[in-house]
């Protein structure tokens, strides 16, 4: 099979859903995970012949698995991995519960390793292979009540350049992509006011939309001889 097969990981809104397009629209077969959004999930594939979705809460392993075997048995093969499930948590590092730290880690970090960790074999066995997490620039700088979130996007960012070198070896490449402040869902809750001032923070003056992370996906996708790198793509913000 000449097409690449891309797994993306939260893949029905925001991010997820600009990746799995973008990637769509360049001729790949994508399988498009999804957990709750069932309604988005379904609309992303009426819209591409080229996108299949699959269930899944990528923070337990028996669906992972699943995800995985689905994949395998319909196309033999991963070509490409995209770990983007997230959720975001804000509140007093004092305040956070057991209950908040399992959540967001096993979203955000725990489901990377899990997904990683079981498409490997195939990428080892065809000595080939493009895994990208997307992170967070608070994983680069931290963020003020955003502990967890800022920890589980450090996290990502430390496997990626970890396993660039592990398997490097086996022509798998491995990159981090830090988005800025995104037009997404999970930036709603902030005012038109906040998002003003942020504005007037970052360089280029303006926010970013998640077809700027799923450009520099598809060039990471294409490129063949980056690996280990985090790139920030938030208009200049944590320069500032």
């Amino acid at each position: 099979m000449s097409q690449k097969i891309a797994i993306v990981t939260g893949a029905s809104r925001g991010i997820g859903r600009a990746i799995a397009k973008n990637l769509a629209k360049n001729d790949y077969i994508v399988i498009a995970n999804y957990n709750k959004s069932e309604k988005e999930a379904l609309e992303l594939k009426n819209e591409f012949n080229n996108i299949h979705i699959f269930k899944a809460d990528v923070s337990k392993r028996e669906e992972v698995k699943q995800l995985v075997e689905y994949t395998l048995n319909k196309y033999k093969k991963i070509d490409i991995l995209v770990n983007n499930a997230g959720i975001d948590s804000q509140q007093l590092f004092q305040d956070i519960t057991d209950e908040d730290w399992q959540n967001v880690i096993n979203t955000n970090l725990y489901s990377a390793f899990c997904v990683t960790q079981e498409v490997l074999p195939n990428m080892l066995h065809n000595k080939n292979g493009c895994i990208i997490n997307i992170s967070s620039i608070w994983g680069l700088v931290g963020s003020s009540c955003e502990s967890i979130y800022s920890i589980s996007k450090a996290g990502i960012d430390a496997m990626t350049k970890s396993l660039a070198k592990e398997l490097g070896p086996s022509n798998i490449r491995v990159n981090s992509i830090a988005p800025g402040f995104i037009d997404t869902d999970m930036n709603k809750k902030y005012s038109i006011d906040d998002i003003n001032n942020i504005k007037h923070d970052i360089p280029l003056q303006k926010i970013g939309k998640p077809e700027d992370i799923a450009k520099c996906v598809k060039w990471l996708v294409e490129d063949e001889f980056t690996t280990g790198q985090v790139i920030a793509i938030d208009g200049g913000w944590q320069i500032h």
